[in-house]
């Protein structure tokens, strides 16, 4: 059994200057094509799941909300509860969005070993007035993020497709769809109040360095294939078209889909290949 170094453990680029929500995925080399072929199928007790956890955790967020605008800081209970439960919905989300192979434990640890780390920062003091109006500011990035999500659901099953042609997620592709799971995460952790830090980066941490005989030296030494997330001008690329496909997919669609950020762990928050 592959052991997945946990975070405390990795080597670090150089710190963000405010709390962020790290992610690390660790893909794997070939895909097993009889578990993409039937991914969705796979993973339908996690959905059973994520229904009955995505109660819970509006009724925490809910509990959390009215203790982090009378006293300035999530409560602890809540946060752990957050952490725990969202730690296992990114899980699942990975699976589906074919970033990994490795089927998801039913578990709340946040640092169980599985080939996605979601690093939540440390708890911090939370602005009041920020929390009293979490939805207003939180509105762009929700919406922002259902299009990436939209986008990235129309365009799934040409993923799929090549996927279980070849057994592997081309490079362009992963870092789009990286970049598509990282906006969730740190979305949902700034909509539930466990980083105080808004949305940016949306795009990745800087692009990946030119080809050359001599490759200059890093700064730092990279902790995972996305942290830093460098993208290829093939994935910017590709992530633009994500976007625009999304927001095309909300003018047609007659329902939107961000109000799903009310209950982060919905299947519609992960489902792919029907859009």
């Amino acid at each position: 059994m592959v052991e997945y170094p946990p975070p405390a453990q990795q080597p670090m680029y150089p710190p963000m200057p405010e709390p962020i929500v790290g992610v690390d995925v660790f893909p794997p080399q070939q895909h097993r094509r009889w578990t993409v072929l039937l991914r969705v199928i796979l993973a339908i007790p996690h959905f059973v799941v994520l229904a009955l956890v995505g109660i819970a955790l509006a009724v925490v967020a809910f509990l959390g909300w009215f203790g982090a605008l009378f006293t300035g800081a999530l409560p602890a209970w809540a946060g752990d509860f957050l952490r725990g439960a969202l730690a296992y919905t990114f899980r699942v989300t990975a699976y589906l969005y074919l970033l990994v192979d490795v089927y998801p434990p039913f578990s709340f640890e946040v640092n169980a070993n599985y080939p996605v780390q979601v690093l939540y920062p440390a708890p911090t003091r939370l602005n009041r007035w920020a929390v009293f109006f979490r939805f207003i500011l939180a509105f762009p990035i929700l919406v922002l993020t259902s299009w990436l999500s939209s986008g990235w659901m129309v365009i799934s099953p040409i993923i799929w497709l090549i996927m279980l042609i070849t057994g592997r997620m081309p490079a362009a592709v992963f870092q789009a769809t990286a970049a598509v799971f990282r906006c969730q995460v740190r979305v949902d952790a700034y909509w539930l109040m466990l980083t105080p830090t808004y949305l940016s980066q949306v795009f990745g941490d800087g692009p990946l360095p030119e080809p050359s005989a001599v490759a200059p030296p890093l700064p730092y030494t990279p902790a995972s294939p996305t942290r830093p997330l460098l993208t290829s001008k093939a994935g910017r690329v590709l992530l633009w078209v994500i976007l625009v496909v999304g927001i095309l997919w909300s003018f047609f669609n007659p329902s939107p889909n961000y109000s799903h950020h009310n209950e982060p762990t919905r299947t519609n928050h992960v489902e792919w290949g029907t859009p």
